[in-house]
This record gives structure tokens, C-alpha cells and sequence, in this order.
């Protein structure tokens, strides 16, 4: 029971982590949400959150191979992770993705939530820069543990998927009751907010790691 609750809190806090930057894909959400309404921003998130999913699926399976590796590393493994993570942070907060969004008179009005997930799913898809990411937030949350079953596992997966939608949800929603006041200003603070959380997030495990690699 505990491994279960274990594992569904990292779950649903990698599936935030891994959409929570603002890409190319975080920047189309908070577009269309301003354009066209809250569940057009929502549908392509979810296609994005598809998209993720068969990356972290494709993480696990290549880390499941090498899991005793694993076992017997794991304070280098979440250093090395922590550092990731670290390097990732710093790179949202320098970076501004608020260039990436056009005026609402650029965008095309008449799509479906089915071209919406499906575009929000290519997009996502078409980068597999992510499985860095990916590969960093697993080693920092110690997602995959030799003890795991199959079934905790697949629980685990589950709610990466809730815990992205759930993002997607929250930041669609507060984009769309706030759009009168939304600016690109907003996009860049956000970014730099989840960069500032990511890197105290890597600090925390990079400390951890440390202190129990320097003790063995």
C-alpha cells in the first residue's frame, strides 16, 4: 500500500513536471485557449500528454533492462538526475517563449478537438529531446524500484497521464478566465516560476544524493 501511494504521488508529480515547461506545446495550449476557449487548449494538451506517456513508456522499458545497474547506483543515478534537472531549470528561466505567440488574427478559428489532439500530439512527439527530461525526473523521483510489480508500475503510468492532464486542466482554466488580462509577459514569468521550482527540486536531490553517496 505504501509503494502504491509512493508511487502514485511521483507519478502525478512527473506527469506536472513533464508538460509544466513552457515549450512549443505549452505555448500552442495557452494560444488557443485565448483564441478559441478553454477546451481547445485542453485537447491539445491531452495530445501532448499521449505523446509523453509512449516516451516515458519507452524510458521505463530501456530502464527496466538495466534495472539491477540501477539498483546498484541509485544515489549516482539521482545525482546525475538532480544535475539534469538542475541544467533544465536554469535554461527555463533564461529562456522567453512568449515570441512564439501570434495574434489572434494569425490563427485559423475552425479546428476540431480531434485536430487539436492530434496536432498537440505530433508536436510533442516530433521532439524526442524529452526523453531527457524524462530520463532526469525518473532518476531524480527513483520512479522505477526492483520491488515494483507490474501492476504498480502500470498504476504509476496511469497517473503520469493525470497528473499531466491535470496541469493542462489548471493552466487552460486560469488562462481562459484571466484572458483579458493575459500577456506575454505572463508566459515568461510562468516559465521562470517552473525553472526556479525545478531547480530547488534538483538542489533538494542533489543534496540527498550526495550526502548518501559520501556515506557509503
Amino acid at each position: 500500500m505504501e509503494l502504491a501511494l509512493y508511487t502514485i504521488l511521483r507519478g502525478l508529480a512527473i506527469g506536472i513536471l513533464i508538460s509544466a515547461p513552457m515549450g512549443p506545446i505549452g505555448v500552442l495550449c495557452i494560444q488557443r485557449t485565448l483564441n478559441k476557449g478553454q477546451w481547445a487548449g485542453f485537447f491539445t494538451g491531452v495530445g501532448a500528454a499521449m505523446s509523453d506517456i509512449i516516451y516515458c513508456m519507452l524510458t521505463g522499458l530501456g530502464m527496466s533492462f538495466i534495472i539491477d545497474f540501477i539498483e546498484t547506483n541509485q544515489n549516482i543515478i539521482q545525482i546525475l538526475g538532480s544535475i539534469v534537472l538542475l541544467v533544465f531549470g536554469a535554461y527555463l528561466i533564461k529562456r522567453n517563449p512568449a515570441g512564439r505567440v501570434k495574434s489572434p488574427g494569425d490563427i485559423k478559428q475552425k479546428n476540431t478537438y480531434t485536430q487539436d489532439f492530434i496536432t498537440g500530439f505530433f508536436l510533442t512527439f516530433s521532439n524526442p529531446l524529452i526523453l531527457f527530461l524524462i530520463i532526469g525526473l525518473f532518476a531524480r523521483f527513483n520512479f522505477l524500484q526492483p520491488e515494483m510489480s507490474v501492476y504498480i508500475t502500470a498504476l504509476g503510468f496511469v497517473f503520469i497521464v493525470l497528473g499531466a492532464m491535470l496541469w493542462w486542466l489548471t493552466i487552460t482554466f486560469f488562462v481562459n478566465k484571466v484572458r483579458a488580462h493575459f500577456n506575454l509577459r505572463s508566459i515568461w514569468l510562468v516559465n521562470r516560476i517552473i525553472g526556479v521550482v525545478i531547480i530547488i527540486m534538483s538542489m533538494v536531490g542533489l543534496v540527498w544524493g550526495l550526502k548518501d553517496f559520501l556515506m557509503l
